[in-house]
């Protein structure tokens, strides 16, 4: 079993919300699952250009290390992304990781996987971004179990909880990749999106070649 965490404080090892990252790996580590780390903020990815590349060929067309986080991302049993809040929001770094992945949305690459989402924020702003988090896995097909955050103006012990219930929702994760924890309510919201969602791939059948044919070979669509 494969866990990743997805790193996107551009302040590096000096980062609040790093420490509760590395809390969840490690208790995803003692649960029994093999962890790595991302740093994104470190990495070259470039913007989104809305070239259509990936919805035709499956393929970014751009040459940058996304393509690399993605492949590790599809390699993975489970995701942990973690953003601090910069103006209610996820970090610059993470939202541009978010953007060249439509192909992952469009195809549902993340279904099977379980994930939950880690943040840190000066006030009290904390469920709307790991609300965002946890979208973008849900919009990807995959599961969420939940998320942590901390409020830092709440002090040093604020930060300690939430350290501890990383560390705990890391085990946590490993056993509802163990189980393949059912979570109802979040296979009914795939399957109303997917059935949505193919309309859009029928009306762009002609140009979204690889979405479509890989739809088809899913069955989420008929010729």
């Amino acid at each position: 079993m494969k866990i990743i965490g997805i790193s996107s404080s551009p302040r590096g090892k000096n980062s609040s919300t790093l420490k509760l990252l590395d809390a969840a790996l490690k208790g995803a580590e003692e649960a029994g699952a093999e962890v790595e780390a991302i740093d994104v903020a470190k990495l070259k990815i470039k913007f989104c250009t809305a070239c259509d590349s990936c919805y035709e060929t499956g393929v970014c067309s751009i040459k940058d290390d996304y393509q690399a986080v993605l492949e590790k991302l599809l390699d993975v049993d489970g995701i942990i992304l973690s953003s601090p809040n910069y103006i209610t929001n996820v970090t610059a770094q993470l939202k541009t990781v978010f953007d060249r992945s439509p192909l992952v949305i469009h195809e549902q690459l993340f279904d099977g996987k379980y994930g939950f989402s880690l943040t840190t924020a000066g006030s009290s702003e904390i469920d709307f971004v790991l609300d965002i988090m946890n979208n973008f896995m849900a919009h990807c097909g995959g599961n969420n179990i939940g998320g942590v955050g901390c409020a830092m103006s709440e002090g040093p012990s604020a930060m300690e909880t939430a350290i501890e219930k990383s560390h705990e929702m890391g085990k946590d994760l490993v056993e509802a990749i163990k189980e393949k924890r059912p979570y109802p309510e979040q296979k009914a919201a795939h399957e109303v999106w997917r059935e949505g969602f193919k309309y859009v791939i029928l009306a762009n059948k002609d140009q979204w070649t690889h979405n479509c044919d890989y739809w088809m070979e899913k069955g989420w669509i008929k010729e």
